[in-house]
């Protein structure tokens, strides 16, 4: 990602981001930043473990036995909200102004 930069310019993106945000606001800037990552990271590993029980519980299933209609198994079968096949967000509707 960085093969194409030169030390030089990496001082320079640095140097403004300086200025724009000063030194004060630097470490804050970089505690956001570290705690959307860590977020991002949980999240996906979330959706692995989901899927990987979704596969499990399918797999213990019988194929010649019906399956029966279970609350916890249903919200499992919801794909992850942003992934493809995945029911839309809700709307929200701010009430008429009088």
């Amino acid at each position: 990602m960085f093969g194409s930069m030169g030390i030089t310019e990496l001082v320079l993106i640095l140097f403004i981001v300086l200025i724009i945000f000063g030194a004060g606001k630097l470490p804050q800037l970089g505690e956001g930043l570290g705690k959307a990552i860590k977020g991002f990271k949980k999240s996906v590993h979330e959706a692995d473990a989901i899927e990987l029980e979704a596969q499990q519980a399918q797999a213990q299933q019988q194929p010649g036995a019906p399956a029966a209609p279970d609350a916890a198994a249903s919200a499992q079968a919801v794909p992850p909200a942003g992934t493809p096949g995945a029911p839309p967000p809700p709307v929200a509707t701010e009430p008429p102004k009088v």
